[in-house]
């Protein structure tokens, strides 16, 4: 039986999932999209974020073990985020990971949570056991399980353009200094945390590489590109991976 933090946490999912709909649509629309609709969306992630947190972690404590292990929770780790692009300049990109992750649990949600209270069970499996899911609610199984790895690597390449955005936006003086500062150290945690995002950094990594060393490309590209991957490569704590030859020698 569901309980009323879980009911909660739903709603977080469908306000988020329903607001960032509404803002998205409008920003592709080229209408003026409400700065109103983007707070909405993340409002409903903070909120279900914080009891995921809450239940993940318990009671927060006041010492250095719990914050430690706190910090080192993706979850915290997106709801931290999500505080942050809440209280600063919108950008619509920053809704799409949430967005994504919402559509999931929204689905999931439906299928456990309503379905099964307003849709009659299938018959059994086999004579004498239990009754299987209503058809809807297993074709909306099946799809979610089909869908979700694909899901988590496009969430994982959309937080590279997410920094390439607010690095771009803070060279041009449109998006705070810091934004691209936040999110190189959330794309470190990531790097290390989730393999969607470590694949979608080495594959990245392996193209651009390839671009620089590209033949009729000017060598110093492929010097600054190895330069600056070295950089990033002993900041994060790791390399980033092989090295690519010039052409001819990755719960919430």
């Amino acid at each position: 039986m569901a309980t009323t933090q879980h009911y909660l946490w739903a709603s977080g999912h469908f306000l988020l999932l329903f607001s960032s709909l509404k803002y998205v649509w409008a920003a592709i629309t080229f209408q003026t999209p409400s700065t109103w609709w983007y707070k909405a969306a993340l409002t409903g992630a903070l909120m279900s974020y914080a009891i995921v947190c809450q239940k993940s972690l318990g009671t927060p404590q006041p010492n250095a073990a719990y914050f430690r292990r706190a910090l080192l929770d993706e979850n915290v780790q997106y709801f931290l985020l999500a505080f942050y692009w809440w209280s600063s300049k919108p950008i619509v990109f920053a809704l799409f990971p949430y967005m994504i992750f919402s559509l999931f649990h929204v689905l999931t949600f439906v299928r456990t949570g309503l379905m099964s209270q307003f849709l009659p069970p299938g018959p059994p499996a086999t004579p004498g056991g239990p009754p299987t899911p209503h058809p809807i609610a297993k074709k909306l199984q099946t799809w979610t399980k089909a869908n979700f790895e694909s899901a988590m690597r496009v969430v994982a390449y959309i937080e590279l353009v997410i920094f390439l955005r607010v690095f771009l936006g803070a060279i041009t003086f449109q998006t705070s200094i810091i934004a691209p500062i936040i999110i190189a150290h959330f794309l470190r945690q990531r790097h290390y945390q989730s393999s969607f995002s470590r694949d979608a950094i080495t594959s990245t990594d392996k193209k651009i590489s390839e671009f620089a060393h590209k033949e009729g490309i000017h060598p110093v590209a492929g010097q600054v590109w190895d330069k600056i991957r070295g950089l990033i490569g002993r900041w994060a704590g790791s390399t980033l991976g092989p090295q690519t030859q010039p052409a001819g020698g990755a719960r919430r």
